[in-house]
């Protein structure tokens, strides 16, 4: 299969999400790393970009990567934008307009009417915007969403989900430039935790339900007082096919490191996944002993058995879990090239869609927490048509 041209606006020296990108596009050998604007100091962007190899692909700006590429004779076939949140939303319609696709850092936008201009926008152009929930791209959690798309655990009553750490419980620390900036308004959006974790655990949710938030009610809490924003947040919610959702997000659970876990319970079974342990998948059949599905062994779904590398028994990480988000988008765009079908296996990146759907929680969720857990409609207004 010939390789596809990959490019990243963001992600330069001392990023941490940077690296994580730049294994996952390389690591199956599908995309090549051929144009980069790495810094909003554009200098230090060509430098850096320079220092990986890119040579005169390495750009100061991303308005100059986008005038560029687009007069390359072979032009980027993906970018991802991995840019401070505010930026999204201009980056990438500027880059699906321009003819790209591209694979956007959630949140994708900073409020409803952006996420909804980005949908109208990669389905007027016909370009592939992906929305990095990079999480659902485990093996494992794979496989669960197989489980129950095939009614391994019958009819879904129930789910339960989180996302908790306790890297923010220093009140001493709430003045800390590089923690003081999610709880402020005016930088985070209506929003912290919940906009930078709960909304992982919300997607995972939907994405192995296969169903999506239509309600919800919040109660949201800032236990550091000097907080403007939530630094927790419990969140009740309902599903378009009937089942219950429970989400916990926290920044203060001192004890807790990532705490990205998630549990299915249906009328025949239920299923137990965590993110810090991702080579096991409970299962508990009704009625029945409990059975621990390791990553790797033989007899899984073919989404599993396409996005897993190692051998069962070793472990495979987040870096591992974003290749398979590129390996879903690389077949996608040859897909788009060839004028065939998809692999109905890597048919499973998360798209504008789910960014938007995210972004609507978001502000339901704000909204909610000030109302006392008002029951509100979780729906962007383009999904309820």
């Amino acid at each position: 299969m010939k390789k596809l041209k990959w490019g990243i606006i963001g992600g330069g020296y001392g990023s941490q999400i940077g690296p994580a990108h730049r294994l996952g596009a390389g690591l199956d050998g599908l995309f090549d790393f051929t144009a980069g604007a790495l810094d909003h100091r554009p200098e230090e962007g060509i430098r850096y970009g320079k220092s990986l190899g890119l040579g005169n692909r390495a750009y100061g700006s991303w308005q100059d990567m986008l005038t560029s590429e687009q007069a390359q004779a072979h032009p980027v076939d993906l970018v991802t934008v991995a840019t401070p949140n505010s930026t999204h939303f201009e980056i990438t319609k500027a880059f699906l307009e321009g003819g790209f696709h591209v694979l956007c850092e959630k949140p994708m936008t900073m409020t409803v009417a952006q996420g909804e201009e980005i949908v109208k926008v990669s389905r007027a152009t016909g370009k592939i915007c992906a929305v990095n929930y990079g999480y659902s791209g485990y093996s494992l959690v794979r496989h669960m969403k197989a489980m129950v798309a095939r009614g391994d655990i019958g009819k879904v009553r129930l789910v339960n989900t989180e996302f908790s750490h306790g890297h923010h419980a220093d009140a001493t620390d709430a003045n800390n430039p590089r923690v003081r900036w999610r709880y402020d308004p005016a930088q985070a959006g209506v929003s912290a935790q919940f906009a930078d974790c709960g909304i992982h655990a919300l997607h995972m949710a939907s994405f192995v339900t296969g169903q999506e938030v239509t309600k919800l009610s919040a109660d949201t809490v800032s236990c550091i007082d000097v907080r403007e924003l939530e630094d927790d947040a419990m969140i009740n919610f309902r599903m378009d096919g009937g089942t219950v959702g429970r989400l916990w997000t926290s920044s203060i659970a001192i004890g807790r490191q990532h705490g990205l876990g998630i549990q299915v319970f249906g009328e025949k079974g239920g299923l137990r996944w965590s993110q810090e342990h991702p080579n096991q998948l409970f299962y508990m059949p009704l009625g029945e002993r409990l059975q621990v599905i390791e990553r790797g062994e033989d007899n899984l779904s073919p989404e599993a058995d396409r996005t897993t590398r190692v051998t069962v028994g070793h472990a495979e990480g987040m870096p591992l879990a974003f290749a398979n988000i590129y390996t879903d988008l690389a077949e996608a765009i040859h897909a788009r090239n060839e004028g065939r079908a998809i692999d109905p296996a890597a048919d499973l990146y998360p798209r504008a869609e789910d960014g938007l759907r995210s972004m609507a929680a978001v502000f339901a969720v704000a909204q909610s927490g000030k109302k006392d857990g008002a029951w509100l409609d979780a729906r962007p207004p383009m999904f309820k048509k």
